[in-house]
């Protein structure tokens, strides 16, 4: 009875993702409740979580409630996979990149020039 939680995450989860074989669970007890660990494929990190995370809100909040009835608070963490597509966006927006000069550059600075006249103006 006590895995009862752990045993829901898994079966929510498996019903949602393409590759329910990586579903793992790990669950762990200590002075702040319950903490349940949420591993799954890289693939499917956008379908556990949800737009805008609505997804995982929902499962957290039903946690909240089968906690609950067994006077225990439960937690949800998902683990963020190695290769995942948000840490692969994130490595490739901090290298360097070469840009192109723009071809408005003259234009831009006639404005930022505009701007900074405007400025000195006492209005």
């Amino acid at each position: 009875m006590p895995e009862m939680d752990k045993e829901f995450v898994e079966y929510v989860v498996k019903a949602l993702v393409s590759h329910p074989e990586d579903v793992k669970v790990r669950r762990s007890v200590d002075d702040m409740g319950v903490l349940l660990e949420l591993s799954v494929h890289p693939d499917d990190m956008g379908k556990v979580i949800g737009k805008a995370g609505a997804t995982a809100k929902s499962i957290r909040t039903l946690l909240r409630v089968l906690g609950s009835r067994n006077d225990a608070r439960v937690n949800l963490k998902i683990v963020e996979p190695d290769g995942s597509e948000a840490r692969e966006s994130v490595a490739a927006a901090a290298e360097p990149v070469d840009v192109e000069p723009d071809a408005n550059a003259e234009l831009v600075a006639r404005t930022k020039q505009e701007f900074a006249d405007l400025d000195d103006l006492d209005i």
